[in-house]
């Protein structure tokens, strides 16, 4: 944990081997943010919008996104503003700005809402910002919450416009987070665009637990942030490197020339979060997946840096603010492991992680020795405390990931007479 709110992260470095790719590296870099305790949180104005169209009814939409936020009304104080906002072929206010501590009253509210109808996510969007903007305080965290399926059917349905509204509203300090619930008609991507649009986070809710983990134990993260516009830069010492990729994070990448722009728009971390990237390189020399380059880069490389793998650069503004500060710090041997056996648990487990997503999206640079039996050992070893046992639900994932190709399908389903 970093020790200041005015340097709100600290970084941890490892430099390991690649388990699924010989002769490879990956370079994990870990921010982990300053945390606030409950006294310290500035107060809450806090807008619920909730789906209450007719696809929101199976038990894993509407009521399970009930329950969640019925363990958000738990942590709510009287300093603290909640409103509720449904939208269902038209939009309504079904909780004008109550104290958070009037529990009795949010949840009654809460209690009656029940789903059917069509959708009118745009409509209901307009309302939210309306609401959590005649509340709006400089003091507190204002927030608009969204609660759905993903289906923007009716209202604002051009994606574009959407996110277009939502970047507008989010220069006025009113900050947008997306819930989203259940399957089918669910657009991943467009809630994914709309929280970094909105400065937000995007979460995916499918089970009480990660309802309790999202909206409880980790609310602190999902609402308080303790910087903004975060960006991350790694240069690669093109003496030690041959060539690199970035596991993930596909939607949030920048161009070089933006990340000393402060004008351009990153992503914010709130109290307690922390940030996993994952680099996989190539050391000179080793076998690469490109051709090399007929003319490399020249000129001799200066002893004060022959030991660096790579520099790491931070920008980020601190919420209210904004000028960008600088974090810099090189990555050397000196961060290096022998074998992923010996990194730290948080980085094996990490590893397991991004071994999980590639496996699941079939990415040709994982080599064919590397199994879904691999990601779950790995995951085994690093589970470590797991005090709420998110480590094992994942382990559970991997295994239920290993057995689906022996699954029947649509097409090859035994079939009655």
């Amino acid at each position: 944990m970093p020790r200041s709110r005015n340097e709100p992260f600290s970084t941890n470095v490892t430099v390991a081997p690649s388990p699924w790719a010989e002769g490879r590296q990956l370079v994990h870099i870990g921010l982990q943010g300053y945390d606030i305790v409950r006294s310290e949180r500035p107060p809450l104005n806090l807008v619920l919008l909730i789906d209450v169209s007719g696809s929101m009814a199976p038990a894993n939409k509407l009521p399970l996104a009930l329950q969640g936020f019925r363990m958000l009304t738990e942590q709510l104080t009287a300093r603290d503003k909640v409103s509720i906002v449904v939208y269902a072929g038209a939009a309504g206010a079904v909780l004008e700005p109550t104290p958070g501590n009037d529990r009795a009253r949010v949840l009654a509210a809460l209690d009656n809402l029940h789903a059917g109808g069509s959708t009118a996510g745009g409509e209901g969007l307009r309302l939210a910002y309306a609401l959590a903007q005649r509340n709006f305080s400089e003091r507190a965290v204002n927030r608009v919450i969204i609660a759905t399926d993903g289906d923007f059917n009716v209202g604002i349905a051009d994606p574009a416009q959407l996110q277009d509204f939502v970047s507008r509203q989010r220069e006025t300090g009113i900050y947008l987070s997306v819930l989203g619930f259940g399957g089918g008609n669910y657009n991943d991507a467009l809630m994914q665009r709309l929280a970094q649009n909105g400065n937000g986070v995007a979460a995916y809710i499918d089970t009480l637990s990660e309802a309790r983990r999202v909206l409880s134990d980790e609310l602190n993260g999902a609402l308080f942030p303790i910087a903004n516009d975060v960006k991350i830069q790694v240069e690669f010492n093109p003496a030690r490197v041959a060539e690199y990729r970035l596991i993930g994070y596909e939607t949030r990448m920048l161009r070089r020339e933006d990340f000393n722009n402060d004008t351009v728009d990153a992503g914010e971390i709130g109290a307690g979060h922390s940030v996993t990237a994952i680099y996989e390189i190539t050391p000179v020399g080793g076998p690469t997946f490109t051709e090399p380059l007929r003319y490399q880069r020249g000129g001799a490389i200066a002893p004060s840096t022959a030991n660096e793998i790579a520099f790491l650069r931070i920008r980020y503004k601190l919420p209210g603010q904004d000028d960008s500060r600088l974090i810099e710090r090189p990555i050397t041997n000196g961060d290096a492991v022998a074998n992923v056996a010996r990194a730290p648990e948080h980085v094996r487990f990490a590893t397991a992680v991004a071994g999980y997503g590639q496996l699941l999206r079939g990415d040709p640079y994982v080599g064919q020795g590397f199994s879904w039996n691999d990601v779950i050992t790995l995951a085994q070893g690093a589970r470590g405390r797991d005090e709420f046992g998110w480590r094992a639900e994942f382990v559970q994932l991997a295994r239920a990931a290993a057995s689906a190709p022996a699954l029947p399908t649509a097409q090859n389903a035994p079939r009655g007479n």
